[in-house]
């Protein structure tokens, strides 16, 4: 059983410096948003939190907006969200209009 979780994360570890390699290379930004960011609790239309569902869950109807949620594409939606406004905080302020011209 250990075996295979390190193997596991071996190979996960070595993804994501896969992906963050071929980011910087396009110059593109890559972030890692946090393992217990909870994409698949949130609904991504409104953001109402609804909490934890089983795995077996695959599709949900959140209860504050009435939107049908299939579990992945939610998840995925709210990963890109977070990882979007993590950039933002930590991006340089924009320059002014004619910054490039100083």
């Amino acid at each position: 059983m250990w075996l295979a979780k390190s193997v596991h994360d071996a190979g996960w570890a070595q993804f994501l410096a896969f992906c963050e390699y071929k980011a910087a290379r396009r110059g593109r930004d890559f972030v890692r948003v946090a393992r217990d960011f909870p994409s698949s609790q949130t609904c991504s239309a409104r953001g109402f939190r609804d909490g934890p569902k089983p795995l077996h869950v695959r599709t949900w109807t959140c209860p504050a907006c009435q939107v049908r949620q299939d579990r992945d594409w939610n998840a995925g939606k709210n990963v890109r969200h977070e990882g979007r406004r993590m950039l933002a905080v930590t991006a340089p302020p924009t320059p002014g209009p004619g910054a490039l011209g100083r």
